[in-house]
């Protein structure tokens, strides 16, 4: 019987099975992605939906109405068609998404065939389900480049391996086509240059004969022509190669510490070694080891294997290095792994050779690798979205053995390593498929554990817009108003980042210190004084030309009170959408708050302009960590009297309401805080020598009745 269905299994076209491995990756995602109900990884999705956004009503390459550069030309492009056909933004997030889903699982079809030139097809269908199988798959619930990327660097990939087989002028044309559209996709692709150059030196060692080179003269000749006719063509235009990149040109800006780079760059192999579950490191080693006696398809595949992952983790390292030192990038790397997992597989078809001296120091140097990562630096917040290779171990933090990262990195490696190389040799093929298991089942906390992609789209969520429809301001607002959005630094960024994603009518975004972290084509307002402008128009916000700010709406959060009618708030955020009469301004003012912060000191004071009288209410909350065990007690003055007074607990959020007294139209309050504690002096660590007080989240004023 058995005999019978592996008979019919294998009466059945390749094509049959990768195509269906593929449909079945892409309904896991496209369902499981229904579960992200927002983006997180700002503000990369902010732009690409922009981008999107932009291209599908034909204004060309823009964010927030202005021309950009340096971003990804094709992904923009591949999800612009979600976009126009759903006005609903929220729809179109969803279309966005699955357009994604389907793109990323068609990375199954490179490995598959990276695969199959060095085994069988059953274990090549192996290796492209361990391609979809990844924890990396998780950016399928993004708006990111991610998707895209993975599939386009893996072709580049077998288009190289292919080259170093037969190095013809059609696959070069291939070659050259392929970097093109890698370069477009991620300008991270310019690392794929110096690996292309390398693969075929390596290849020539690995067969230790000069003249393997010689077939790929019109290569280098290809590579030096095109970096001499940029460097001409950027001469003439009076910019350096630095400006190709357009809005990442700085990275190629300034000088880099190569010290910093190298640790950088070992973390990152570092961290990629535990991301591929140790073993198809020592591998590689093994392989490496034996390189001559391999088949040319397999040298071939171990050149742009090795090329590929030492010139990017080289980049990525070097990036890191100077843009993102709290955090490791292993979303630019991933792409590695079923490089690795080739080279792994490949191994299970040759009888697993495990040469004693070979493979015990390269188990050895792997485990140290996992030993010498400073996890504690790197675990935390900004892993999230960059680092996905850690987020087991954070979601672990509870179990850890010995309760240390290390030992427990260590140990589990160790226990792969031991089930992996103890395996007898005709059932070595069983390692690639305990390493598909175990990387789906590390692929669970990635997705839904408690520092998962879920729990983030869902605190970004309730950072940004909790308790309302997504879309909520396109529905309150009528169809071609603008909106525009106001970042004072007091709310949460993603105030303004979620509500702009999920809300067409959200246009202009404006500042009064500081642009919101990562944003671009923002404006700067200052607010006028009342001396020296005419009455009526204290308070006005100015742009740089001193033209004041026309829109029928603004979206301000609860410190900013215009002129104008109030058409909707979220309560909980205290998110305000205003319809205006009149330029942008803000009738009230308010002292004692530390810049671009929500905390205070001592003494608070609210005025408001204009004011007859009514009701002022306060969001207040505390800190549990600062104030542990103790209550924080705000007493309001209104007209030199004790008006209203509330003690704000260390967790949760308290409303104070006073009455107010109108003055010459003016209402005031005074609020002091008791007691005050300075981080530093308290908590061990702590560098924040302010003295806080509670947080004001908003000031909501309620007109007399």
């Amino acid at each position: 019987m058995a005999s019978e269905i592996r008979a019919r299994a294998a009466r059945v076209p390749e094509w049959v099975w990768l195509a269906g491995l593929v449909v079945v990756s892409a309904v896991v995602r496209i369902v499981l992605s229904r579960q992200m109900l927002s983006p997180f990884v700002f503000v990369d999705e902010l732009i690409y939906s922009e981008l999107g956004r932009s291209l599908a009503d034909g204004e060309g390459y823009e964010v927030r109405e202005a021309p950009v550069s340096g971003y990804s030309l094709l992904y923009p492009a591949l999800i612009a068609p979600a976009y126009a056909l759903f006005d609903d933004l929220p729809a179109a997030y969803a279309m966005a998404k699955a357009i994604g889903a389907v793109t990323m699982s068609f990375a199954a079809l490179p490995a598959y065939l990276l695969a199959r030139r060095v085994v069988g097809r059953w274990v090549a269908l192996l290796a492209a389900a361990i391609a979809v199988a990844i924890p990396s798959m998780a950016y399928t619930g993004t708006i990111t480049t991610e998707s895209l990327f993975y599939p386009v660097s893996l072709g580049v990939a077998l288009v190289l391996v292919r080259y170093l087989a037969r190095p013809t002028t059609g696959r070069l044309l291939a070659l050259a086509v392929g970097l093109a559209i890698a370069f477009a996709t991620r300008s991270q692709a310019l690392a794929f240059l110096p690996a292309v150059a390398t693969a075929p030196l390596l290849l020539a060692a690995f067969r230790a004969r000069r003249a393997e080179l010689r077939p790929f003269v019109p290569l280098y000749g290809l590579l030096a022509g095109g970096a001499v006719l940029l460097v001409a063509l950027q001469a003439l235009r009076g910019q350096s190669l630095s400006e190709l990149l357009g809005a990442y040109a700085v990275v190629g800006e300034g000088g880099y510490d190569a010290g910093d780079v190298m640790r950088f760059w070992l973390w990152h192999v570092e961290e990629l070694t535990l991301y591929a579950c140790v073993v198809p490191m020592v591998v590689l080693a093994i392989l490496l080891s034996r390189v001559r006696r391999l088949p040319d398809a397999l040298q071939e595949h171990l050149a742009a294997t090795v090329a590929l992952g030492f010139w990017s983790t080289l980049v990525v390292g070097a990036f890191a290095s100077r843009f993102a030192s709290d955090r490791i990038q292993d979303r630019y790397l991933f792409f590695l792994v079923p490089l690795l997992m080739v080279a792994l597989v490949a191994w299970g078809e040759l009888g697993a050779p495990r040469p004693p001296a070979i493979t015990a120091s390269a188990a050895a140097g792997a485990l140290v690798l996992t030993a010498v990562f400073p996890y504690a630096r790197f675990i935390g917040e900004p892993a999230k979205s960059d680092s996905l290779g850690l987020i087991p171990l954070w979601t672990a933090n509870e179990y850890l053995v010995a309760g240390s990262y290390w030992a427990t990195a260590v140990l589990s490696g160790a226990v792969v390593l031991a089930v992996s190389l103890a395996l007898v040799r005709r059932h070595a093929i069983l390692v690639p498929a305990v390493l598909l298991v175990l990387l789906v089942a590390l692929s669970r906390p990635v997705w839904s554990g408690p520092h998962g992609f879920v729990a983030a789209a869902v605190g970004a969520l309730r950072q940004g817009n909790p308790g309302l429809e997504r879309d909520w301001i396109d529905r309150a607002t009528a169809d071609g108003s603008e909106v525009v959005a106001l970042w004072t630094g007091q709310a949460d960024r993603f105030t303004v980042n979620v509500n702009e994603f999920f809300n067409r009518r959200v246009g202009r975004v404006l500042y009064t210190g500081a642009p919101t972290p990562g944003g671009i084509n923002e404006l700067p307002v200052a607010r006028a004084s009342a001396d020296g402008f005419p009455a009526g128009r204290e308070g006005v916000f100015y742009l740089p030309n001193d033209a004041t700010v026309v829109a029928p709406y603004a979206l301000l959060d609860g410190t900013v009170t215009p002129d104008g009618e109030r058409v909707s708030r979220n309560e909980l955020v205290g998110t305000v959408l205003w319809r205006l009469d009149g330029p942008l301004a803000s009738l009230a003012t308010i002292e004692g708050l530390y810049p671009g912060d929500s905390w205070s000191g001592r003494a608070v004071i609210w005025r408001l302009l204009r004011c007859d009288g009514g009701e002022l209410r306060v969001q207040l909350h505390s800190d549990p960590t600062l104030f542990a065990g103790r209550l924080t007690r705000v007493v309001a003055t209104v007209d030199g009297r004790p008006a209203a007074g509330i003690a704000v607990p260390p967790e949760g959020s308290v409303s104070l309401r006073v009455p107010l007294v109108s003055t010459r139209r003016v209402c005031a309050v005074a609020f002091s805080v008791t007691p005050t504690l300075v981080p530093a002096e308290v908590l061990p660590g702590a560098t924040d020598e302010r003295a806080l007080g509670v947080h004001f989240d908003s000031f909501v004023h309620e007109e007399p009745a």
